[in-house]
């Protein structure tokens, strides 16, 4: 009999559900404060196009007015409508949804084999945050050298636990993914990764997975000193490392000097500060409950510090059981920030509620709308930078990925309705990504293909994105024709002055 984990049973999926972003928290604060802070933040300079554009982008995200998709039933001719994408990559938490998910279905179907997988976790020193923030290659260097150790960790384990006699006949892989974000909304550019907790070794012409077990203590230091060490030489080479210090004083800031408006952000949202109103320049507020600090409690956590770079190897999953290894994926490519746990107070800031109160007790941020604005600036990633890198024998160019992750076939293609295009384009330039109405259905148990009236499938009518071709839907739906505009800049505050007007 199998021992293999069986899959848990799925509920019955539900009929779709326009999402309304406009009703939501972090729409209607992007939609009332946009305008104004971006006149305020480009005083020193205009912000980069990528920036701007991610933000007007999500103002459109979804709205019925800038484009929709008639749905219809063909079975009882029930109609209705999809709203259009923005495909956003900083804070959009419906396209970051997709993409969490997609990419989280992706690496389960067709790329991690049904061997354990552990997390690895590194986080850079506060000083290189910024850096790593804007410079890619530097990002994906020490990223790189993060990796390479973890997988350097795992030969030498296989090459003294299995008797080999180098490490080069052991092969292993991972997957990382590059977060910029902390739960505090800061610029923390950290990687989590999954690695194969093993290795393979090839044995009579065959490809064996030996898997290795629980990392010790001084496995996961092992790998703190490699990456710093590896580090050390990168930042050497740059320039940026004066003896054993971070020397990035001393050194050009490019973004400082081509992105003035931009560095600022990045500056407050890497030190945790207010960057506008009468906190400019302090920590951002924090509300803290004594009762839930955790502050003197032991830790069990295996993390090891060494010059800034903190390494924590996490509980390692069983690759058979597939659907916890797709929600780790989720979890680790998940969005930045959760709508359900903001909120605009009446005096117009904005508090964020923490998953879990921190170890000194905070429960929640609160922010001026301009600083909430700032942190979702830092968190735009530059274009064209990758988010999810592969390596060892998981990479793309791997000599044995052939032997490890099978081609898909055709039976691969998810059995769906052609929906949304004829001839759909996927993110990867493969038919074998799940389409937008088979992720819904997959992830959120939502069919778009399911009518919503007598429950028979539905098929795509029209797109419309012209007026000509919009407005005489959004008529016959009831839709309002205009799309909500943000709100005009407002001016400056004035200065509270400390005197009294004298009798005239």
């Amino acid at each position: 009999m199998s021992t293999a984990p069986q899959p848990r049973p799925e509920a019955e999926p539900q009929r779709y559900r326009r999402r309304q972003p406009e009703l939501t928290v972090l729409y209607r604060v992007v939609q009332k404060h946009w305008q104004t802070f971006r006149e305020r933040a480009e005083q020193s300079g205009p912000l980069p196009g990528f920036v701007v554009d991610e933000f007007e982008e999500y103002l459109r995200c979804g709205i019925l007015a800038h484009g929709a998709v008639l749905v219809e039933c063909g079975d009882c001719g029930h109609e209705r409508l999809v709203g259009m994408s923005c495909k956003g990559r900083a804070f959009c938490p419906a396209c970051l949804g997709r993409r969490m998910n997609d990419t989280a279905a992706f690496l389960t179907d067709h790329v991690l084999p049904q061997v354990p997988v552990r997390a690895w976790v590194c986080t850079l020193p506060w000083e290189l945050r910024y850096l790593a923030g804007y410079d890619k290659q530097l990002c994906s260097e020490l990223v790189g050298a993060f990796v390479k150790s973890v997988l350097d960790c795992l030969r030498r384990r296989a090459k003294r636990e299995l008797g080999l006699r180098s490490v080069s006949e052991a092969h292993t892989g991972a997957v990382t993914f590059i977060q910029r974000f902390d739960s505090a909304l800061r610029l923390n550019v950290h990687a989590h990764t999954e690695a194969l907790d093993g290795v393979y070794v090839e044995q009579d012409e065959e490809l064996v997975f030996h898997p290795l077990g629980e990392p010790s203590a001084e496995d996961i230091e092992w790998v703190a000193k490699r990456t710093f060490e590896r580090a050390k030489r990168l930042l050497r080479r740059r320039g940026l490392l004066d003896g054993e210090r971070l020397d990035a004083d001393g050194c050009e800031d490019p973004l400082q000097t081509d992105q003035p408006a931009l560095a600022d952000c990045y500056n407050a949202a890497v030190r945790g500060i207010a960057q506008f109103g009468k906190r400019s320049g302090q920590p951002t507020l924090r509300l803290i409950d004594p009762a839930g600090a955790t502050e003197g409690q032991e830790r069990t956590v295996k993390a090891v510090t060494v010059g800034g770079f903190n390494v924590y190897a996490g509980r390692a999953i069983d690759g058979r059981d597939r659907p916890q290894l797709e929600r780790e994926l989720r979890y680790v490519g998940r969005p930045p920030l959760a709508q359900h746990r903001l909120e605009e107070l009446p005096d117009g800031r904005v508090r964020y509620r923490m998953k879990r109160p921190w170890k000194d007790g905070t429960t929640s941020i609160v922010f001026d709308p301009l600083d909430f604005l700032s942190r979702l600036c830092a968190l735009v990633p530059p274009p064209r930078f990758n988010l999810v890198r592969y390596y060892g024998v998981l990479a793309p160019g791997a000599k044995l990925r052939s032997r490890i992750v099978p081609a898909p076939t055709e039976a691969d293609r998810p059995a769906q309705l052609d929906l949304f295009d004829k001839t759909p384009h996927y993110l990867d330039g493969s038919k074998y990504r799940l389409k937008w109405a088979a992720m819904l259905s997959r992830t959120f148990r939502e069919d778009l293909e399911v009518c919503v009236r007598c429950g028979g499938r539905a098929r795509i009518v029209e797109y419309a994105t012209e007026p000509d071709k919009l407005h005489p839907l959004l008529e016959r739906f009831g839709e309002p024709l205009e799309a909500p505009l943000p709100h005009p800049a407002r001016p400056p505050p004035q200065l509270e002055l400390d005197w009294v007007d004298e009798p005239a």
